[in-house]
Order: C-alpha cells, then sequence, then structure tokens
C-alpha cells in the first residue's frame, strides 16, 4: 500500500493499490509510465563482488525514475482496467486521482513510498527525487536468487626449512709399510677386474631375459586387441543412424515508440508527421491493450536501439520509449 510520510496523520486514501500495478509490469517492461506524473524506467546491472566485505549480489534491475515521460502510453491503464475488471477511461480516471494525491503530497513536503518500488520527495531546490527500494530484484533471470558473504580465503604460507648440516664421518687411516701396501693393491686389482667381469656379463643376461619377456607381453596384448576388435565388429549389426540437432536461433526486435493511440487514425497522422521529420516510421498491430504503437523505428541489437534512442531524446522527443519484442 502507498504511504505519505508526515506529521499529520492522512486518512481516507484511495486504496488502489497502484504500486502494487507497477511493480507487475517492472517485472516485464523497462519503461511503465504514471500518466500526468512520470516514467519508471529500468536497467539490467550485472552480478557484482564487494571486494571490503567478500559479499556477491546477483544480477538485478536497478530502477531510476524520470518526470519528464508523462504522456499516456496506455499500458499502466490497460493493466489496472483488466485487474480490477473496469473500463480502460475508468482506469485513466482513477490514475489521474491518485496522481493529483501525490502531487498534492508532495508540495506538502512529505514522502510519497512505494512499496518495492521506492521513495518520492522533492529536494531543498524543489526538484523531484527519487530511491530506489533494494527489497525487491525485479530481473526475472535472477529469481531464487540472494545475495551472500562469502568467507575469506587463508592461503597458507610454508617457511623453507633450514637443511640440515650433515657432517662427515673422520676416517683414521694408518699408513701401510711398503711391502704390505703393494701386496694389497695387488689383490684389490684382481678383484676390481674380476668384479666388472662378472657385472658385464650378469647385466647381459638380465637385459636378454627382459627383452624376451616384454616380447611375449607384447604379443600377449597384441593378440587379446585383435580378438576385442573381431568381437566388436562382429556383434555390430545394426548402427544408430546420424542424428541432426536444430538449434533455433532466438531474435528480438528492439522497436522506438512515439505513441500508442486508440485511433487508427490519430496513429496515421502521428507516422506522417515522423515521416515529415526524416524518421523512416512504421505503425505495429492492434495490441492485448487496444493500442497502435507509432514507431520511429526498428533495430536488431540492443547497441543500435539505444543508440538511436539517445539521439531522439537529445533532438525530438524526450517521452520516446524502447519496446522489445521476440
Amino acid at each position: 500500500m502507498i504511504k505519505f510520510c508526515s506529521h499529520a496523520l492522512i486518512s481516507n486514501f484511495v486504496a488502489m493499490k497502484m504500486e502494487h500495478y507497477i511493480a507487475q509490469l517492472l517485472y516485464r517492461y523497462q519503461c511503465v509510465t504514471v500518466p500526468g506524473f512520470g516514467a519508471f524506467l529500468t536497467e539490467i546491472q550485472p552480478a557484482q563482488l564487494v571486494e571490503s566485505t567478500n559479499t556477491f549480489y546477483p544480477p538485478k534491475k536497478v530502477i531510476s525514475f524520470n518526470s519528464n515521460l508523462k504522456n499516456n502510453d496506455g499500458l499502466l491503464a490497460n493493466h489496472i482496467s483488466q485487474a480490477e475488471m473496469i473500463g480502460y477511461e475508468i482506469a485513466v480516471q482513477n490514475i489521474s486521482k491518485e496522481v493529483s494525491l501525490w502531487k498534492n503530497a508532495l508540495l506538502n513536503q512529505q514522502n510519497i513510498i512505494l512499496n518495492a518500488v521506492g521513495t518520492l520527495h522533492l529536494n531543498t531546490s524543489g526538484t523531484l527525487s527519487f530511491e530506489a527500494s533494494s527489497q525487491v530484484n525485479f530481473n526475472t533471470a535472477s529469481f531464487g536468487l540472494n545475495s551472500f558473504v562469502s568467507p575469506l580465503v587463508q592461503r597458507e604460507v610454508l617457511e623453507k626449512m633450514p637443511e640440515a648440516v650433515v657432517s662427515e664421518p673422520i676416517v683414521m687411516v694408518t699408513e701401510p709399510t711398503t711391502s704390505s701396501r703393494n701386496s694389497y693393491l695387488k689383490y684389490a686389482a684382481v678383484f676390481i677386474l674380476a668384479l666388472s667381469v662378472a657385472g658385464s656379463i650378469g647385466y647381459k643376461v638380465y637385459d636378454t631375459k627382459m627383452d624376451e619377456e616384454m616380447r611375449l607381453v607384447q604379443t600377449e596384448v597384441q593378440k587379446d586387441v585383435q580378438n576385442k576388435i573381431q568381437e566388436a565388429t562382429f556383434f555390430i549389426e545394426n548402427p544408430l543412424p546420424n542424428v541432426t540437432l536444430t538449434v533455433k536461433e532466438e531474435k528480438k526486435a528492439y522497436h522506438i515508440v512515439a505513441g500508442a493511440f486508440s485511433s487508427e487514425t490519430n496513429a496515421a497522422k502521428q507516422l506522417k508527421i515522423l515521416e515529415a521529420k526524416g524518421f523512416k516510421g512504421k505503425i505495429l498491430e492492434r495490441n492485448k491493450y487496444g493500442l497502435v504503437p507509432v514507431l520511429y523505428g526498428s533495430y536488431s541489437t540492443y547497441a543500435e536501439s539505444q543508440v538511436a534512442l539517445k539521439e531522439i531524446h537529445r533532438t525530438d522527443n524526450r517521452e520516446a520509449w524502447l519496446l522489445i519484442k521476440d
């Protein structure tokens, strides 16, 4: 429910719950205009990480307000008409009454609180300011995703341990006599020669045996592999047919809307005005709200439409808005 914050208590307020309908439309559209008051705009903000607190935030729609977009595009009125099961004209009148209450509250220095949307108030310079609410994420792609705090990762630094100093043992050698030294050298030479011959013969025998064993193992493995291949070839009688997957590319069209009219005659007049200004305008089919949109032009990418929309806002019409259709 909409609330006015002031020292005086306000009673008998119109219980239309218009902020509820605005919130519903913000899930589906980029621009929701309140006729005679202003428009709420959405912009996708990617996922964020606040490093100071290690907090992760999912993607969301950032809500802003533009008081210059006041023309009735029929979106809000048609939505209220269907939800309240009342006529379109009655819905427009109810919106007008609600807007009058909002303006009176702002002139009395009261804040307008729109649940789940944000707060509107006049600042010291008399300019209308808007503070978006952080309670609701209008990005349907982020449904069920909440912010969370990640624990800080502690990285352990391993200190290099000093290498142990190994002291070599001290060997005490006694100096033999000349005759015993010569005898010792003779025996040692004979022993070393015999050891080298035996080692060479033993290594060759070992090497030959290992080669024979390796050849036997390789032969057995080759036989086993050939048997497996023959079995696999024999039993595959009905191979599966090739499957072709067709991926359907989803395309969207981005239209810049000059206005939406209930009368086709008025829509045709608006188209002639746009064409006289040099725009390649066109008229779309009547939408489900009974309105005929008149376009400045259509674009195949979001980036192109944004460039054109900014130029139109600057040179021709600040109230033009973007319509995205599949």
